[in-house]
C-alpha cells in the first residue's frame, strides 16, 4: 500500500541533475512514494526565500512529509532535522527554513536530529545532504518504515532556529511594510494585509499611495487586473491574502523598481473616497 507523500522543495534548480537523483533515492528507498515537487528555483541559499514559499503553500499541502532543501550552511555543525505536527512531518535542515511553515500549521509535536547511520547514504563528501540524508528520512517517514524515534536523538522543539519576519508598522496614516516575494510575472507581494489598510480608513476601490524610497505612485486597490487600462498598475489583496503590486499586462518590479526586501509605505491617497 502507498504510503504518505512526499512535497520537496529546494534551491537545486532544474539544469544538474539534483533533483532527479533525490526522487531516484526517495524511489529506491520507498518504491512508490508520491514525490510532489513544490518548486525548485528558491534563490540560492536564500533561506528566508524558501521559508515564505513554504508558508505561503502549507495550507495546501496534502497531509504527509515536507521535505525543504535550503541550505547554505550544509557540511557545518548546522543540524539535520524530522519535525512532527498534527499534519505534517517536515524534514529539512535547522536553519530557519521550516519554522514559519511549522508554526503555520499549529507548531512542533516532537523534533529528532537526523543522526541515525542507517537512514543515511554513506557518501565521501558532505555537500548533498539533500541526497545522503533528507530523502532517506523523508522516505522511511513517507513509507512508515521507520517512526521519528528511529531517525536520531529528540530534541527539544523550542530549540530549534527559529525565522523571524518583519512586521508592518503603522504609524502617520502609513502601513509600513516591505516586498515579501517577486513572482516570475513581476507581481510584488507584500507583507502589509487588507487589515493593516482597514486600519487607516483605506478599503477596496480606493486609490493608495505607494511610498517608494522617495518616489510616490497613486495606485487603485481593485479586486481583478482587468478593472484598469493594459499597462496600468493596481493593488489588490492576492491568493494569499496580502496586498500586492500588479501592472496589467507588465511587471510592477521593472515599472515601479521592487524588489524582494525592499521597504514600501502604503497610505490613503488625497484622492482616496469613503
Amino acid at each position: 500500500m502507498p504510503g504518505r507523500p512526499i512535497t520537496f522543495l529546494s534551491d537545486f534548480g532544474l539544469a544538474d541533475e539534483f533533483v532527479g537523483v533525490v526522487h531516484a533515492v526517495v524511489e529506491r528507498i520507498a518504491p512508490g512514494t508520491r514525490v510532489i515537487d513544490l518548486g525548485h528555483d528558491v534563490p540560492r541559499g536564500d533561506v528566508r526565500a524558501g521559508a515564505l514559499a513554504l508558508l505561503r503553500s502549507v495550507q495546501y499541502l496534502p497531509d504527509g512529509v515536507v521535505l525543504a532543501v535550503v541550505d547554505p550552511g550544509v557540511g557545518t555543525a548546522r543540524a539535520a532535522v524530522a519535525v512532527e505536527t498534527a499534519a505534517h512531518a517536515f524534514v529539512g535542515p535547522d536553519n530557519g527554513v521550516l519554522a514559519p511553515a511549522v508554526a503555520m500549521v499549529g507548531g512542533a509535536l516532537r523534533a529528532v536530529r537526523l543522526e541515525a547511520p542507517e537512514f543515511r547514504l554513506p557518501g565521501q563528501g558532505t555537500s548533498f545532504d539533500g541526497r545522503d540524508v533528507f530523502a532517506p528520512a523523508a522516505a522511511v517517514l513517507a513509507s512508515g518504515e521507520a517512526s521519528l524515534d528511529d531517525l536520531g536523538p529528540e530534541v527539544d522543539p523550542g530549540a530549534l532556529q527559529s525565522l523571524l519576519l518583519p512586521l508592518v508598522e503603522s504609524g502617520d496614516g502609513v502601513a509600513q511594510g516591505e516586498v515579501w516575494w517577486v513572482d516570475r510575472f513581476g507581481n510584488a507581494q507584500t507583507n502589509v494585509s487588507p487589515d493593516d489598510l482597514a486600519a487607516l480608513g483605506v478599503g477596496p476601490g480606493d486609490t493608495v499611495e505607494v511610498r517608494v524610497g522617495s518616489a510616490v505612485h497613486a495606485v487603485p486597490w481593485v479586486g481583478a487586473y482587468g478593472e484598469v487600462a493594459p499597462g496600468s498598475p493596481l493593488l489588490h489583496a492576492d491568493s494569499h491574502g496580502l496586498m500586492a503590486l500588479a501592472v496589467r499586462g507588465g511587471s510592477a518590479a521593472s515599472s515601479l523598481k521592487l524588489h524582494t526586501g525592499l521597504s514600501i509605505g502604503l497610505a490613503r491617497s488625497p484622492g482616496a473616497t469613503g
